[in-house]
């Protein structure tokens, strides 16, 4: 009986080493302890539900202690299910289907209508080369800062495929920044929008956009990845499925296509992009020094281009007639979060006049913002691949 009471001693003495308990650190709590604030603040305040929800849940996946014995359970071990699913983020496969659903649901009507609201997408680019300069002088190497940098853009997608190009050792920490940012728009851009206008600018009105024609609708994909990508054929993977599937949308011909794309693929694809993301939190990988700066940089990324687009739009009316001049509440919505950077133009806008809609107007800079994020990674790429 004694020696039955030893072997089941030492079998549960055996077992509890493989449990979380016994391989638990403090970076493990410390992940979980983020991944659930991640899961409350989209559940809670409805922060990016869609994607803090898949990324806090692959939090706590990702940080659970086990004991490594070969039993291919971890996301950073070959041949496990979770690395299985990480190589659509690791070989960049997931970005560019993600585009090709964005294309497939996004309107370019506005920005057809008033071409130069592409110029305050390409301003607010100026945060990407800003973060890009500032990591450079932090010690971050050419290809490191690039994929830093374009967190700038607030544009997940393309963080994951430059990062996963330039600086797939950072990816983890950059993807995170990038999404956490984006899920923080109403936070972080509101207070700088107010901060850089005045009360007489708040209340600027544009004129209604022009009806945009079904012609011109079906064009504007075709010419717009000719363009972009002969000048930069680098970005091509992410502006070809970018216009691929607006053309989808735009021809009339491939509705069931488009649903498609803007639908159970995109969904599909968001769902496994933010679950394996989250689980590359991993502690022992993903807590490091560089993580911290990362975060402190992406932000940096992020102000700097919401207060370029402002301030670019402040410059540019002083070259417009009273009749064309443009509200700087929608500089804001040059960077590349679509439509929550432009939803917050609306916001702001309508609390100081309840009859001024800048929603349409400020979907311009917005998708233009999601072009003009693909091409900077492109020259990036370009230059640093």
């Amino acid at each position: 009986m004694s020696d039955f009471i030893r072997f089941l001693g030492e079998n549960l003495q055996e077992f509890l080493t493989y449990t979380g308990f016994a391989n638990a650190t403090s970076g493990h709590l410390v992940m979980i302890l983020i991944g659930l604030v991640f899961i409350f603040l989209a559940i809670r305040f409805e922060f990016e539900p869609m994607l803090l929800i898949p990324i806090g849940f692959g939090m706590l996946i990702g940080n659970i202690p086990f004991k490594e014995v070969g039993l291919q359970l971890g996301i950073y071990e070959q041949g496990s299910v979770l690395n299985i699913l990480y190589q659509g983020v690791m070989q960049g496969w997931y970005p560019p289907l993600i585009f090709l659903g964005i294309g497939a649901m996004t309107d370019f009507s506005a920005l057809i209508s008033n071409p130069k609201l592409m110029l305050i997408g390409a301003a607010a680019q100026i945060g990407i080369f800003g973060a890009y300069a500032i990591a450079l002088q932090m010690g971050f190497d050419p290809s490191q800062a690039a994929a830093i940098g374009i967190i700038g853009g607030a544009d997940g997608p393309t963080a994951i495929f430059l990062s996963s190009k330039l600086a797939p050792n950072l990816m983890g920490a950059i993807a995170v920044s990038a999404y956490s940012y984006m899920a923080l728009v109403p936070v972080i851009q509101a207070p700088i929008m107010r901060l850089l206008t005045t009360k007489k600018e708040r209340v600027i009105r544009m004129k209604a956009p022009r009806v945009v024609s079904s012609t011109e609708k079906i064009i504007f994909p075709i010419a717009g990845l000719l363009l972009t990508t002969f000048v930069v054929p680098s970005g091509l993977p992410l502006l070809g499925m970018l216009f691929f599937g607006n053309l989808l949308k735009e021809s009339g011909v491939t509705r069931r296509l488009a649903e498609t794309a803007r639908g159970p693929l995109i969904d599909t694809i968001t769902i496994l992009l933010g679950l394996t993301v989250g689980a590359s939190t991993q502690a022992t990988q993903f807590l490091t020094v560089d993580s911290i700066k990362i975060f402190g940089l992406g932000a940096l990324s992020f102000v700097i281009a919401t207060m370029a687009g402002i301030l670019f739009v402040k410059v540019f009316n002083l070259f417009l007639s009273k009749e064309n001049k443009i509200n700087p509440l929608i500089g804001n919505a040059g960077v590349s979060a679509v439509p929550d950077s432009a939803r917050i133009s609306q916001v702001v806008g309508l609390e100081y006049d309840p009859k001024n809609y800048l929603l349409m107007h400020a979907m311009g800079p917005n998708v233009a913002g999601v072009i003009g994020s693909a091409v900077a990674a492109g020259i990036l790429l370009g230059f640093l691949g």
